[in-house]
Protein backbone atom coordinates (compact mmCIF):
# COMPACT_ATOMS: atom_id res chain seq x y z
CA UNK A 1 0.00 0.00 0.00
CA UNK A 2 1.22 3.71 -0.62
CA UNK A 3 2.18 5.11 2.78
CA UNK A 4 0.59 9.01 1.90
CA UNK A 5 -3.07 8.67 -0.60
CA UNK A 6 -5.98 10.67 0.15
CA UNK A 7 -7.61 7.55 -0.23
CA UNK A 8 -5.77 5.26 2.30
CA UNK A 9 -3.95 6.11 5.50
CA UNK A 10 -2.55 3.83 8.11
CA UNK A 11 -2.90 5.85 11.45
CA UNK A 12 0.20 4.98 14.18
CA UNK A 13 0.65 6.66 17.84
CA UNK A 14 3.69 8.27 19.22
CA UNK A 15 5.57 4.89 19.83
CA UNK A 16 4.77 4.05 15.82
CA UNK A 17 2.32 1.29 17.08
CA UNK A 18 -0.38 0.78 14.29
CA UNK A 19 -3.97 2.29 15.61
CA UNK A 20 -5.86 1.69 12.68
CA UNK A 21 -6.85 2.90 9.36
CA UNK A 22 -8.79 5.79 7.13
CA UNK A 23 -10.80 5.18 3.67
CA UNK A 24 -11.99 7.50 2.06
CA UNK A 25 -15.52 7.41 1.16
CA UNK A 26 -14.79 6.68 -2.09
CA UNK A 27 -12.65 3.87 -1.75
CA UNK A 28 -14.90 2.72 0.96
CA UNK A 29 -18.05 2.89 -1.81
CA UNK A 30 -15.50 0.85 -4.05
CA UNK A 31 -14.28 -2.06 -1.43
CA UNK A 32 -17.16 -2.11 1.45
CA UNK A 33 -19.49 -5.05 -0.64
CA UNK A 34 -15.91 -7.72 -0.22
CA UNK A 35 -15.13 -6.04 2.53
CA UNK A 36 -17.36 -5.75 4.96
CA UNK A 37 -18.49 -8.97 5.54
CA UNK A 38 -14.75 -10.40 7.11
CA UNK A 39 -14.26 -7.53 8.73
CA UNK A 40 -17.72 -7.82 10.69
CA UNK A 41 -16.75 -11.58 11.19
CA UNK A 42 -13.51 -10.57 12.74
CA UNK A 43 -14.98 -7.58 14.72
CA UNK A 44 -17.50 -10.29 16.47
CA UNK A 45 -14.32 -12.43 17.54
CA UNK A 46 -12.54 -9.13 19.19
CA UNK A 47 -15.79 -7.86 20.22
CA UNK A 48 -18.36 -10.52 21.12
CA UNK A 49 -20.69 -7.41 22.07
CA UNK A 50 -20.90 -5.21 19.17
CA UNK A 51 -22.79 -8.72 18.07
CA UNK A 52 -26.53 -7.90 17.38
CA UNK A 53 -29.37 -9.26 20.06
CA UNK A 54 -31.00 -12.02 18.01
CA UNK A 55 -34.66 -11.14 17.94
CA UNK A 56 -36.35 -12.41 21.08
CA UNK A 57 -39.12 -14.90 20.54
CA UNK A 58 -41.81 -14.87 22.84
CA UNK A 59 -42.06 -17.49 25.84
CA UNK A 60 -44.59 -20.73 24.81
CA UNK A 61 -46.17 -20.05 28.06
CA UNK A 62 -49.53 -21.96 25.86
CA UNK A 63 -47.48 -24.54 26.09
CA UNK A 64 -46.49 -24.72 30.07
CA UNK A 65 -50.30 -24.08 30.52
CA UNK A 66 -50.99 -27.34 28.64
CA UNK A 67 -48.26 -29.01 30.84
CA UNK A 68 -50.04 -27.73 33.80
CA UNK A 69 -53.34 -29.00 32.57
CA UNK A 70 -52.74 -32.46 32.43
CA UNK A 71 -50.11 -32.73 35.25
CA UNK A 72 -50.40 -36.09 36.88
CA UNK A 73 -47.08 -36.49 38.68
CA UNK A 74 -46.68 -37.30 42.27
CA UNK A 75 -45.46 -33.81 43.18
CA UNK A 76 -46.67 -30.19 43.03
CA UNK A 77 -45.38 -28.14 39.68
CA UNK A 78 -41.91 -26.29 40.87
CA UNK A 79 -41.57 -22.59 39.72
CA UNK A 80 -38.09 -22.47 41.41
CA UNK A 81 -35.18 -22.55 38.75
CA UNK A 82 -31.66 -21.86 39.60
CA UNK A 83 -28.52 -21.50 37.64
CA UNK A 84 -25.57 -23.46 38.51
CA UNK A 85 -23.21 -21.70 35.84
CA UNK A 86 -23.66 -18.17 37.14
CA UNK A 87 -25.94 -18.61 40.24
CA UNK A 88 -29.12 -17.14 39.29
CA UNK A 89 -31.41 -17.71 41.00
CA UNK A 90 -35.70 -17.28 41.53
CA UNK A 91 -38.28 -18.84 43.49
CA UNK A 92 -40.72 -17.98 40.77
CA UNK A 93 -39.69 -17.26 37.34
CA UNK A 94 -43.12 -16.17 36.15
CA UNK A 95 -43.27 -12.87 39.06
CA UNK A 96 -39.93 -12.13 37.87
CA UNK A 97 -39.63 -8.70 36.03
CA UNK A 98 -37.39 -8.39 34.37
CA UNK A 99 -37.19 -12.02 34.08
CA UNK A 100 -34.08 -13.97 35.21
CA UNK A 101 -35.37 -17.22 33.57
CA UNK A 102 -36.91 -17.26 30.06
CA UNK A 103 -39.19 -20.01 29.37
CA UNK A 104 -37.96 -21.79 26.16
CA UNK A 105 -40.32 -24.91 25.84
CA UNK A 106 -42.36 -26.81 28.10
CA UNK A 107 -44.16 -30.42 26.62
CA UNK A 108 -46.28 -33.03 27.79
CA UNK A 109 -43.32 -35.24 28.17
CA UNK A 110 -42.06 -33.32 31.02
CA UNK A 111 -39.13 -31.84 30.22
CA UNK A 112 -39.43 -27.78 30.81
CA UNK A 113 -36.74 -26.05 29.92
CA UNK A 114 -35.36 -21.95 30.63
CA UNK A 115 -32.40 -19.66 29.62
CA UNK A 116 -30.54 -17.92 31.80
CA UNK A 117 -31.12 -13.91 31.02
CA UNK A 118 -27.74 -13.60 33.26
CA UNK A 119 -25.02 -16.32 30.87
CA UNK A 120 -27.68 -17.79 28.56
CA UNK A 121 -26.93 -21.29 29.73
CA UNK A 122 -29.78 -23.72 29.15
CA UNK A 123 -31.35 -24.77 32.53
CA UNK A 124 -33.66 -28.18 31.82
CA UNK A 125 -36.16 -29.61 34.15
CA UNK A 126 -36.92 -33.31 33.66
CA UNK A 127 -40.08 -34.25 35.49
CA UNK A 128 -41.00 -38.11 35.87
CA UNK A 129 -43.50 -39.72 37.32
CA UNK A 130 -41.91 -39.42 41.21
CA UNK A 131 -38.99 -37.42 40.89
CA UNK A 132 -37.56 -34.16 38.73
CA UNK A 133 -33.92 -33.90 37.95
CA UNK A 134 -32.31 -30.49 36.51
CA UNK A 135 -29.56 -29.94 34.66
CA UNK A 136 -27.67 -26.62 33.78
CA UNK A 137 -25.84 -26.88 30.49
CA UNK A 138 -23.36 -23.31 29.36
CA UNK A 139 -24.21 -21.79 27.00
CA UNK A 140 -22.09 -22.08 23.43
CA UNK A 141 -22.05 -19.49 20.95
CA UNK A 142 -22.63 -21.07 17.47
CA UNK A 143 -21.92 -18.01 15.48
Amino acid sequence: MPRISPHFLELFDANGAPRGVLLSAELWERCKDQVLPPLTKALYVLDPAARPEPEVRPEPLQEWETLLAYWDFTYPPAYDVHCDCCGAATDDWRADEPRKFRLRNANLGGLVTFQCAGCKALVLKKHFKKHLTVECKPYVDKG
